[in-house]
């Protein structure tokens, strides 16, 4: 059914067709819809049985949900930047524990200083707690992830985090085409937990573990990441029979066949950059995009294939690492060594990507290795000077927010 909808909501209805039994979950924004919509549809009795947990904190959200998948049940929460952070520990002990639970990560900027506006700092952080990562582009997309998402944690018995850009899709509202509940069913089994705690068959989970198996411990948890690589694409294939629409995989090219340089990227941006890759390709400019859907694992053969072609690469960045740069661009690197990569980070804490500026990079012959989209050069002189002359120079954000005439932040 078509529906004018935010996205939170329809990220909530589409939960609830998936027939979780426990959902937990401490409000942070942006999730805090989508979990606002959930404990309205239990209260109401819409979604049943089902129990909605409130929690003192995101690690006891994560630690509710540990238990009720342990216990044998479908298990739910969502989060987002210091949140997740929060829940680190418990991230953590999920994926070892090998328990199937979906989580939505409403991408958020992390601190300090405090911004709650959107880029991938959040989930970037947790790429190795040894979680399927998905990234949604659209709100339609990040619907139907969580519908994927539950048959692809519950097939490999690994915990998927499904990443959709906080407010620029969570409250954005968009026109979805919301399943039905008999697709849904048809699409998802019930659950049949691989491992679960059972009075009648004793036995005990996150035992310790010494020299002597760890190490198998975490190569099969590294081997069901990669078995990801082959069920993360049949279940978008299965998912586009029964809904009659493509969503989900690992990769999605835009004109790439040809392209002399083809841009990389996840989430929200990536419809931007087809824009202007459309304004582009009208100006006689051969570029293409690849969104990168799964992060985790990473699909480094899907990658060298789209990109084998270009003669350079770009890959835009919503985060990155500093005293080394790229994030992405360094997976990338391993999967096409031998290719010309530069790494554009972009859209920190919320500031725009306009197409503007992207059409600037991309005409940009010489990219250096590293570029700063839209980088304030003269606020950052004007701060390295006082550093420089002053031992208490005070604190540099406080210091570029005086140098801008702004008494908070802003957006743009």
């Amino acid at each position: 059914m078509l529906r004018q909808i935010e996205g939170s909501r329809a990220v909530a209805d589409a939960v609830a067709l998936c027939r979780p039994e426990v959902i937990c979950a401490y409000p942070i924004s942006p999730q805090t819809h989508i979990v606002e919509g959930l404990a309205e549809l239990v209260k109401s009795g819409a979604l049943t049985p089902c129990e909605f947990v409130n929690v003192e904190s995101e690690f006891a959200a994560m630690s509710v949900a540990i238990g009720a998948s342990a216990a044998g049940a479908r298990a739910y929460t969502a989060t987002a930047s210091q949140g997740l952070l929060y829940m680190t520990e418990a991230v953590f002990n999920a994926s070892g524990l090998g328990l199937p639970i979906v989580m939505t990560v409403a991408n958020r900027a992390i601190g300090a200083p405090i911004n709650i506006w959107n880029d991938h700092s959040d989930s970037m952080a947790l790429r190795d707690a040894g979680w399927i990562q998905l990234y949604a582009e659209t709100n339609q997309e990040a619907a139907d992830l969580h519908v994927q998402a539950f048959r692809i944690a519950e097939a490999l018995s690994t915990p998927v985090m499904v990443c959709m850009d906080g407010f620029v899709l969570t409250h954005a509202w968009e026109q979805v085409d919301t399943p039905d509940q008999g697709q849904v069913d048809a699409f998802l089994p019930p659950y049949e937990p691989r491992q679960v705690l059972d009075p009648a068959e004793p036995s005990s989970i996150g035992a310790m573990v010494g020299p002597e198996a760890f190490t198998e411990v975490r190569y099969l948890a590294h081997a069901r990441l990669m078995e990801a690589l082959d069920v993360v694409p049949d279940v978008s294939e299965r998912f586009a029979e029964v809904f009659g629409r493509n969503s989900g995989g690992l990769t999605r090219s835009y004109r790439t066949e040809d392209a002399d340089t083809i841009v990389i990227a996840l989430g929200s941006v990536l419809g931007t950059l087809k824009d202007t890759v459309d304004d582009l390709r009208e100006a006689g400019l051969r570029v293409g995009v690849l969104g990168l859907t799964c992060f985790r694992p990473f699909p480094a053969d899907a990658v060298r294939a789209a990109i084998g072609h270009a003669r350079r690469v770009v890959v835009l960045e919503r985060a990155f690492e500093p005293g080394v740069g790229g994030i992405v661009t360094q997976n990338v690197v391993s999967a096409a060594p031998a290719a010309e990569i530069h790494t554009v980070v972009a859209g920190l804490g919320g500031r725009a990507i306009t197409q503007d500026s992207l059409t600037r990079m991309l005409r940009t012959d010489r990219l250096p290795p590293l570029t700063f989209l839209d980088l304030d050069h003269s606020l950052i002189d004007r701060e390295l000077g006082r550093f420089a002359a002053a031992r208490r120079s005070g604190p540099t954000a406080e210091n570029l927010l005086r140098d801008l005439g702004a008494v908070a932040s802003r957006i743009g």
